[in-house]
C-alpha cells in the first residue's frame, strides 16, 4: 500500500502563510532486473525475453528520438528530446544581426515525457493509499533556545530596536511561514522577553524587560 505525506511548502514570497501539497513517500527504486522479474510473474514470457524486448525499444527510442521524432508508446507516454547551448556557450539574441551559434554549439540535454492519462488513470485506481504524516520544512541549524537567545541579542543591539520576521529569519535559518509561528509564540509568553508592535505587514518585535525564558520544546 502506498502512503502519502502532507509536506509543508517553503514560504518563497513571504506572506508568512503555510501552505503544503501532498507527495508519496518513496519506498523503492526497482532496477530493470526486478521490474521484469515482477512482469514475467504475471505471463507465459520469460525474463530473458522481456530484457530482450525492452532493450530494443530503448536503442529505438535512441533512435527516433536522435531524428527529431516524438515517440508515442500507448499506455506509457510521449517521448521527446529537448535542446539547449553547451556550457560556456552564449545565447543568441533573436533579433541580433551576427549568429553567435552553429549546430556545433547546441546539444540535446533532456528527453522529456508526458504521461499517458490512461496511465495517470489506471495508477489512481490502483493505488491505495495511507497517511505517512507531516513534514515540515525547516533547515535551522539551532535549537528552540538558541534562536531565541540570537533574537534577544538582537534586540540588544541599540542598532537593532526592532526586528522583523525576515530578520529572525535571516538570522535563525527557519523559513518565514516557521520564523513567523515562532516569533508569535515567543510573543505570546511573556517570560520570552519578546514583544511586537504594530499590526499586518508593519508588525515588527521588540523586546520586553524580562530577564529569562525556559522554551519547553525544541
Amino acid at each position: 500500500m502506498a502512503r502519502y505525506i502532507k509536506q509543508e511548502m517553503p514560504d518563497l514570497q513571504g506572506t508568512g502563510e503555510t501552505k503544503c501539497y501532498y507527495r508519496l513517500e518513496k519506498r523503492q527504486n526497482l532496477s530493470t532486473k526486478e521490474f521484469l522479474k515482477r512482469a514475467g510473474a504475471h505471463g507465459i514470457l520469460d525474463d530473458g525475453i522481456l530484457e530482450h524486448a525492452l532493450s530494443k525499444i530503448a536503442e529505438q527510442l535512441v533512435e527516433e528520438l536522435a531524428d527529431g521524432n516524438t515517440v508515442t508508446l500507448d499506455g506509457i507516454g510521449t517521448f521527446q528530446a529537448t535542446l539547449g547551448v553547451k556550457k560556456d556557450k552564449e545565447m543568441d539574441t533573436i533579433d541580433g544581426d551576427e549568429t553567435k551559434r552553429n549546430a556545433k554549439s547546441i546539444e540535446v540535454q533532456n528527453v522529456r515525457y508526458v504521461s499517458d492519462k490512461e496511465l495517470v488513470k489506471d495508477v489512481n485506481m490502483r493505488c491505495k493509499l495511507s497517511r505517512a504524516g507531516v513534514r515540515r520544512v525547516n533547515n535551522s541549524p539551532y535549537t528552540k533556545e538558541q534562536r531565541l537567545k540570537k533574537a534577544l541579542e538582537y534586540l540588544a543591539d541599540p542598532a537593532h530596536p526592532f526586528m522583523r520576521v525576515a530578520d529572525y529569519a535571516e538570522l535563525t535559518g527557519l523559513p518565514r511561514s516557521s520564523a513567523t509561528k515562532e516569533l508569535r509564540k515567543f510573543y505570546e509568553d511573556p517570560s520570552c522577553g519578546i514583544d511586537f508592535m504594530g499590526r499586518g505587514t508593519a508588525k515588527v518585535y521588540v523586546r520586553r524587560d524580562v530577564t529569562s525564558c525556559q522554551p519547553t520544546d525544541h
